[in-house]
């Protein structure tokens, strides 16, 4: 299931939370509304835990993280670390580490099993990465942009990329994530997929702005009813189609 939710009447969804398949960290002094739709969904599944990091509510844009584990930059004070260590399971590693591209969720896009990584990330932080996340690190770009992690988002059941990615970069991609992937937008044609939306197996958000096309597009790559990929093709075509004309 895929829904909208709003942080303060700003779109960027991905950049104020982090949604994986054991927790979802929420940026600390939203409105209420925002918190309430993320734990209507989640909460009987997973724990929705409200942090900073670096005395900053871009949480999303700062950590990155799976089932295994989080990692978060140096900024992140003794205080807010250990407070994520005591929101989230025991069996999630909580990792800080010393990045010189400390916004690590714009540098880096993962999975439970596979992460992208920005070509010029420390060759250090890519051993903590494969370490703390327990995933097999690949140096990529998508559509050209070096920032992975603000340019795409996938699940362990699907991927959206970049609308401008061509159909090799995607096959080469989708071939090294082992799922399948889709060239989208969020938030009404917006391309920075990994800033407007989060994902996990069974739930999606994204941006209030966001069309129904668009959102046909997200639960059918990211397989969250029980309409299959081919949708894209055959139900969403007509919609697109009368867009352009």
């Amino acid at each position: 299931m895929a829904v909208r939710v709003q942080f303060e009447g700003n779109n960027e969804v991905g950049v104020f939370s982090k949604l994986t398949n054991a927790y979802c960290l929420v940026a600390i002094g939203g409105s209420a509304n925002f918190y309430s739709v993320f734990e209507g969904e989640l909460s009987e599944a997973i724990p929705v835990v409200h942090a900073s990091i670096g005395g900053c509510r871009i949480v999303g844009r700062l950590c990155v993280g799976n089932r295994h584990g989080l990692l978060v930059p140096n900024t992140t004070t003794d205080q807010e670390l250990q407070h994520l260590r005591n929101s989230l399971p025991d069996s999630i590693k909580i990792q800080r580490v010393e990045e010189r591209l400390s916004a690590l969720g714009n540098v880096i896009s993962c999975n439970d099993y596979v992460a992208l990584v920005h070509p010029d990330l420390d060759k250090e932080t890519e051993e903590i990465l494969a370490d703390t996340l327990k995933v097999e690190v690949f140096k990529q770009t998508v559509a050209g942009n070096v920032l992975v992690g603000t340019y795409c988002c996938f699940s362990n059941r699907g991927g959206l990329v970049h609308p401008k990615t061509k159909i090799e970069d995607q096959d080469e991609l989708s071939s090294l994530l082992q799922v399948p992937l889709a060239a989208g937008t969020v938030n009404r044609g917006s391309d920075v997929i990994g800033a407007g939306m989060v994902v996990n197996d069974w739930s999606a958000f994204c941006g209030l702005d966001t069309t129904s096309t668009e959102l046909s597009v997200i639960e059918s790559v990211f397989k969250l009813t029980d309409q299959q990929p081919s949708a894209i093709a055959g139900d969403l075509r007509a919609p697109l189609v009368d867009s352009m004309t």
